[in-house]
């Protein structure tokens, strides 16, 4: 899996700063006691993390190195006396490899943030996570954070349309008009059996539409790639001009539209403090600050917030009737289901083909501290 948050950021930003913006315009010093209040607590989650030495390992799901850099680099603006090493890598590799750390007693990463949703509560049950309610935690969905406070939804992720700018008004919209005779050999997908998310897309479609409509697909010859980010940056180029079950690019010769009636796919990208985190004081203050209002304001997407308002010209996570935020971690909780499903898929696409794209040199290794494979 993969975090590409970013690239779906680049077609809603505007109406997210514009919305925060109105809020900040608003207040007056008078009128921030809350904002005041998490921000004198982030202040001294800070000082206990200089103390601690400054430093933080983030795991973080996705497919390209640097993807989740937006987080990285606002944070240490915010905090700059902390040193971060955030390493992007598919969620499922992750999940094992930090399976693995916890087996050895040699865990070097801090914070997980992953589409893995099946993997917080099992890790919880192994008594692997810490028990921290960040900062904001009474402002988070209860439907997205462990009641305990094991984990928690950071932010939302959406995986919809993505359509060459040259299509104007005739790109497609709903999951039918992807069959057009038009599109044919013009379509580039994230392969399904390398993503559980793409994965899941695909599983509401043939749910709603039976396997006919997989069949009716095929015919298209299709491009599969790997990786969301890979798919969505070839949209515009190359003749390919139409993709669905990603988050958008930032090239400029794409745009996102999200379905009416066809099903699409979003989800509470889920965070957690490892129990044997190496910089827990540094963990402490990561987590409370993506969950701040003030960060949450000024991100992109959805909020895990329920103070915070949905992007510009968007419905509340919630309020879909095609889509439905927790599905994906319903599907993903009943894996016997899942790996049939994935097979039957892998008959119509094919085996995944190709490297890994968010370590295309296999330098991550079993102890990653950094993007370039250094081992703690």
């Amino acid at each position: 899996m993969k975090s590409t948050r970013k690239a779906w950021a680049t077609a809603i930003a505007l109406g997210v700063l514009a919305a925060s913006g109105a809020t900040v315009a608003a207040a007056t010093p008078s009128a921030r006691p809350a904002s005041a209040s998490e921000e004198e607590q982030l202040q001294k989650l800070y000082k206990d993390a200089v103390a601690e030495g400054g430093r933080l390992v983030v795991y973080a799901g996705g497919d390209k190195p640097g993807q989740a850099d937006y987080l990285k680099n606002a944070f240490v603006k915010q905090f700059p006396k902390m040193k971060v090493d955030t390493v992007v890598d598919f969620s499922k590799n992750h999940d094992a490899r930090l399976d693995n750390q916890i087996a050895e007693h040699k865990v070097v990463a801090d914070v997980v943030h992953l589409q893995t949703l099946d993997d917080f509560p099992r890790w919880k049950k192994e008594g692997a996570l810490e028990n921290y309610k960040p900062v904001g935690w009474n402002k988070v969905y209860d439907k997205v954070k462990d009641k305990d406070g094991y984990y928690t939804g950071l932010f939302f992720i959406g995986f919809a349309n993505v359509t060459a700018t040259t299509l104007g008004d005739n790109a497609p919209v709903e999951a039918q008009d992807f069959l057009k005779p038009e599109y044919k050999d013009k379509l580039v997908f994230t392969y399904p059996n390398d993503d559980d998310a793409v994965l899941y897309y695909f599983k509401q479609l043939t749910d709603k539409y039976g396997f006919d409509y997989l069949k009716k697909l095929r015919a298209q010859n299709p491009t599969f790639v790997r990786g969301t980010a890979d798919a969505s940056a070839q949209v515009g180029k190359d003749g390919y001009v139409a993709n669905f079950g990603s988050s958008g690019s930032s090239s400029g010769l794409s745009k996102t539209s999200i379905p009416e009636k066809s099903p699409w796919v979003a989800w509470p990208q889920t965070g957690a403090i490892l129990k044997d985190a190496p910089h827990k004081a540094a963990a402490k203050l990561y987590m409370s600050w993506i969950l701040s209002k003030q960060y949450q304001q000024t991100s992109y997407g959805w909020s895990a917030r329920t103070d915070v308002a949905a992007p510009a010209g968007r419905k509340g996570i919630f309020d879909y009737d095609n889509m439905n935020p927790l599905g994906l971690g319903d599907f993903m909780s009943d894996r016997a289901a899942l790996d049939r499903y994935k097979a039957r898929v892998s008959l119509y696409v094919g085996d995944v083909k190709g490297a890994n794209p968010a370590d295309p040199e296999s330098k991550l290794g079993l102890y990653p501290v950094d993007q370039n494979g250094t081992q703690g």
